[in-house]
């Protein structure tokens, strides 16, 4: 049994949007229930700023997003901070492997603890293949 894994925003957001939910993603909100998912610094100003689109596009109201981020804070989701000398690496990781740097922040956290990724972005899984980094099985 995975007792950590690392979980990307593509995910957690999938829950947030009933158009964009999918097995995958729901699969891996149950495995919560016995595990803990462990996210980089970066993943709470992802959520904010996808939330405020949303708010912005009318997709969302803003009880909607409050409400959101209350689920979220009763998920087991740990924040892992970076040092700052992390930078360099998270810089030569998201170069070798054509991602963002926040991308690459979660294939970091990743590669450090040697927990599996969910995720649904394929440059991600592709990364993360490439650096054998097991993806969370459905």
């Amino acid at each position: 049994m995975v007792e950590h894994f690392v979980v990307d925003n593509s995910i957690i957001m999938s829950w947030c949007f009933k158009d964009e939910t999918n097995d995958y993603a729901e699969i891996v909100l149950s495995r919560l229930t016995e595990a803990t998912a462990v996210v980089p610094s970066i993943w709470p100003l992802e959520v904010v700023n996808v939330l405020l689109v949303a708010e912005r596009q009318k997709r969302l109201s803003e009880s909607d997003s409050v409400r959101f981020i209350t689920l979220l804070s009763q998920l087991p989701i740990v924040v892992e901070y970076e040092r700052p000398e992390m930078m360099k690496e998270l810089l030569s990781l998201a170069r070798a492997n054509g991602l963002s740097s926040y991308d690459a922040s979660y294939l970091d956290l990743a590669m450090r603890n040697g927990f599996p990724i969910a995720t649904l972005d394929n440059k991600l899984i592709n990364a993360a293949k490439k650096s054998d980094v097991p993806i969370l099985a459905s």
